[in-house]
């Protein structure tokens, strides 16, 4: 009965902080957070790369040197061809068998709408408007049904090549995976930090694990849409005092729901329109954590590379964990 008590007492103190409780996340809250994180002009008015500036070369090779078992792991799902609650339209491949030039080939075809839950993909930095603008101020003028002409995908056609680095909250926690509504704080990254002694800093990929698919296979499908764990949106402070350049998670880094009525999702708004930070979606963190686990290595290699497509809003991705 005591210990009851106790918790009940800390659930209450806890939704009174400020800013920690879904009641402090409003409008205000939001834009306030914007204003304080902006990356807009930082690296000059024409800026179309974002946070991915903050990749040097020197750190490529420093993220080289973290080979050492010769070991690499797909972060990727395969494209899901079924239709589903969370993949209305699946992507659709044709097969075909045809004659040429005196021999017999197998040539395909693809298509795919990959934004949204079910595929594994990289959001660019023209993905989201908000009051007619992009990130650093470019007008939503520049989308065209052809592709946007700034801030497209093809910003990206050198790759991600960096290190990574896995904070497995689940596992800092004791359990298999987060209750859906679970709110992710900063004050969990450090706590991670401190467990493996590895500090996150500048020009870092941030994958965090929420444990979504390990809980999907053991309670079976949910409306992760309308109730999933993910980031509170105070951590975007965080992500910009320690200049992480890459956001992913094995969701969509939202919490659902997100407290605030206008949105679901302020932690997009805050990194891609904000930080200018492309964000992964739905990747396959369970592998990774498994040999991340036995090896006791939770930095690694990371390596993805966006198809080249002019304007793009962003692209399929099969990343590369290597340790």
């Amino acid at each position: 009965m005591k210990d009851k008590t106790i918790c009940l007492l800390l659930a209450i103190i806890f939704s009174c902080l400020p800013g920690l409780g879904q009641e402090h996340i409003t409008k205000d809250y939001i834009n306030q957070l914007f204003q304080e994180t902006s990356n807009w002009g930082r690296w000059g008015s024409d800026d179309e790369k974002g946070t991915l500036n903050l990749i040097t070369e020197n750190q490529k090779k420093a993220a080289a040197k973290l080979v050492k078992d010769g070991v690499s792991i797909s972060l990727a799902f395969d494209l899901d061809k079924s239709q589903g609650p969370l993949n209305p339209t699946p992507m659709k491949h044709d097969l075909q068998i045809v004659e040429f030039a005196g021999d017999t080939w197998a040539v395909d075809s693809y298509s795919i709408n990959y934004h949204g839950y079910a595929f594994s993909h990289i959001d660019a930095l023209c993905h989201l408007i908000y009051q007619d603008k992009m990130y650093n101020g470019y007008s939503k003028q520049q989308l065209e049904s052809t592709g946007s002409k700034k801030l497209g995908i093809q910003n990206m056609k050198e790759g991600i090549f960096s290190r990574g680095v896995l904070v497995d909250i689940p596992e800092m926690k004791g359990v298999p995976y987060l209750e859906p509504e679970t709110a992710i704080l900063a004050e969990d990254l450090e706590a991670w930090e401190k467990k493996t002694g590895i500090s996150i800093g500048v020009g870092d990929v941030l994958l965090i694990r929420t444990g979504r698919h390990a809980r999907e296979s053991a309670m079976g499908p949910w409306n992760y849409t309308e109730s999933a764990a993910g980031l509170h949106p105070s951590v975007v402070k965080w992500l910009r005092d320690r200049d992480v350049a890459v956001l992913g998670s094995d969701g969509a880094s939202e919490r659902y729901p997100s407290g605030l009525q206008q949105s679901q999702s302020p932690i997009h708004f805050l990194v891609i329109y904000g930080l200018g930070m492309p964000i992964l979606d739905n990747l396959d963190l369970e592998s990774l954590a498994r040999y991340a686990r036995a090896h006791n290595r939770y930095e690694f290699l990371f390596i993805a590379a966006p198809l080249r497509v002019e304007g793009g809003t962003g692209s399929p991705l099969n990343p590369i964990a290597t340790f």
